[in-house]
């Protein structure tokens, strides 16, 4: 089948959208997704930066949402046709993390979602030329009009949600939320510095508020900070003098949970200093360069780790968040702005310039 897709051909030039061809019938355990919305997330964008580069060219998109046109069946295939979905990373569904509930730490994680995705799916997208694409970023490549995933990356949701807004639930507002209420735990009483109010953190921020957590949230943008107050947050400047006393004077000591969005060295460092004794610091973004930890960091019982994907099980925290936002308390709506797919360099460069905080791109007949 022949439809629209935004091509990425090299690092430095702008996406194409061009006609693509899947060469394939779904097989046992992957559906065929229309999608109906894809959220652009940092990670895309990051592709251009990174020094372990995927191979190119390729289809991208990793947020996507849609609806079920066709099954492969399979025992492991419990979706069906007209269903509404919301993708996720992919896993490889039998390794000790994944069976550990864990499949944001799969053994595969690397190579299923970042380098080419499952080796037998090379030759399934083609150009109008017959070139191969790479297919299956992070089991997707939903910058299109269609998605050829397996079942395992799907979360059946109500037909009755906007669909094409639900793209980022699976992965950048999954991240943090899922670090507040997973990783952390967080609820009544607790206290929560956010380091960075884009998209990830400025979710952390939504879920720590309906879980009735103190929030602080830095940022140097004051249009994210005014963000960051409407949904419950303490908001402070990135310049503030004596950063990390200011948010322990508000926490009460200090806060006992911090998330940095960053992966700025002095804020890493200042987070730290912001931690009350035994508090933890969860890191979410990659690191490019080495983390110098300042002399008392990590004193008194403080520590820090990388969360991935918000420790998300997606098919429980995705129904959850969804719930939320139902009862009015995790208003991720707000953040999003819609593109049509062909305005996909638009949508980057907003989203490069901190224009907008989530940028959801919708496919001809769906932009709105």
């Amino acid at each position: 089948m022949r439809f629209q897709a935004a091509v990425l051909r090299s690092y430095e030039d702008p996406f194409a959208v061009e006609e693509v061809t899947l060469r394939t019938e779904p097989a046992d355990g992957e559906i065929l997704v229309e999608i109906a919305g894809c959220g652009m997330c940092r990670t895309d964008l990051a592709v251009r930066r990174s020094a372990d580069r995927s191979p190119l060219p390729a289809v991208l998109g990793h947020e996507g949402a849609g609806v079920v046109v066709r099954t492969g069946g399979g025992p492991d295939t419990a979706i069906g046709v007209g269903d509404h979905v919301v993708l996720s990373f992919d896993s490889c569904g039998h390794c000790r993390n994944c069976r550990g509930a864990a499949p944001a730490y799969c053994d595969s994680f690397a190579s299923l979602n970042l380098f080419g995705g499952r080796k037998e799916d090379a030759p399934r997208l083609t150009d109008a030329t017959g070139g191969a694409l790479t297919p299956r970023w992070f089991g997707q490549s939903s910058f299109a009009e269609y998605a050829l995933v397996p079942a395992r990356n799907a979360v059946r949701v109500d037909p009755a949600l906007p669909v094409e807004l639900l793209g980022p639930l699976g992965c950048g507002f999954l991240t943090g939320a899922g670090a507040v209420l997973n990783a952390f735990g967080a609820g009544p009483g607790d206290t929560l510095a956010v380091f960075g109010a884009g998209a990830v953190g400025l979710a952390a921020v939504m879920a720590a508020t309906a879980a009735g957590a103190l929030t602080v949230a830095v940022d140097r943008q004051p249009r994210r900070l005014a963000l960051a107050e409407r949904f419950g947050a303490i908001p402070l400047p990135a310049g503030t003098a004596g950063l990390p006393e200011q948010i322990r004077r508000l926490t009460d000591g200090g806060a006992q949970y911090a998330l940095d969005t960053t992966a700025s060295p002095p804020l890493i460092n200042d987070a730290l200093r912001a931690l009350r004794p035994t508090g933890s610091l969860g890191l979410v973004a990659r690191l490019h360069t080495a983390l110098p930890l300042e002399p008392g960091t990590l004193d008194r019982g403080r520590n820090i780790r990388h969360i991935c994907e918000g420790d998300a099980v997606p098919a429980l925290l995705i129904p959850r968040l969804t719930g939320l936002w139902q009862a009015g308390r995790f208003p991720f709506d707000q953040l999003i702005r819609t593109y049509p797919l062909a305005d996909i360099n638009e949508a980057e460069r907003d989203c490069d310039a901190g224009r907008v905080v989530k940028p959801v791109l919708l496919p001809e007949g769906r932009s709105r």
